[in-house]
């Protein structure tokens, strides 16, 4: 693990329950700790059902006794590496996206793999500096792979620029956790304690 903050990894298919499982580990450490919450949105509103789904989540997440500051960053991490302080918990939600926004931002280098290796390391190292601010990061994305991968190059690039960042997120993260019809499950904790971890999310 990275200096700093503790990582948290959490996955799950389309509509898993991954997200709601994110918010309540954040929620719960920040009772716990009495920090404070953050939630960086790497969505972006495409059409008015995008927007509507976004605007809804914003309000859930407020509609309790826990305010969150949310923060909305679709491409580079990085710009928020000094937005957070060693008492905060900061929900990422999701890498799915993110890799989405900055794999299109460049249409002429879409097959390009140097491209590739460029927004690997440039969101490997923004997730890596906000860890080493805050005191917790909980990173969520998709298990796409999960999914059928038609016969498309691009389809394909895309779904293994996913898994390898995955793969690096958790090799760094301190827990990680894969969410099935909404439950938890855990798949990997600092000190093999899986017992603990799987109570978490029960």
């Amino acid at each position: 693990m990275a200096e700093g903050g503790q990582l948290i990894f959490i996955s799950g298919g389309v509509r898993s329950g991954k997200s709601s499982f994110a918010e309540k580990t954040a929620m719960s450490l920040a009772k716990s700790t009495h920090g404070n919450l953050h939630y960086i949105a790497s969505g972006v509103a495409f059409d008015a059902e995008m927007k509507d789904r976004i605007n809804r989540h914003q309000v859930q997440r407020n509609e309790g006794e826990q305010q969150w500051t949310t923060w909305e960053e679709p491409y580079f991490l990085h710009k928020l590496s000094t937005a957070f302080q060693s008492n905060d918990i900061v929900l990422f939600d999701c890498l799915t996206n993110l890799l989405n926004n900055r794999l299109f931002q460049t249409e002429e280098r879409l097959m390009d793999p140097s491209f590739h290796e460029e927004i690997k390391k440039s969101i490997m190292d923004g997730i890596l500096t906000i860890q080493k601010n805050c005191h917790t990061l909980i990173v969520v994305s998709n298990e796409i792979l999960n999914e059928p991968i038609f016969s498309n190059d691009l389809v394909l690039v895309y779904a293994k620029l996913l898994g390898r960042l995955n793969q690096q997120v958790v090799s760094t993260a301190k827990e990680a956790y894969l969410v099935e019809a909404g439950i938890p499950i855990c798949m990997k904790m600092e000190g093999d304690d899986v017992a603990f971890c799987n109570r978490r999310g029960l």
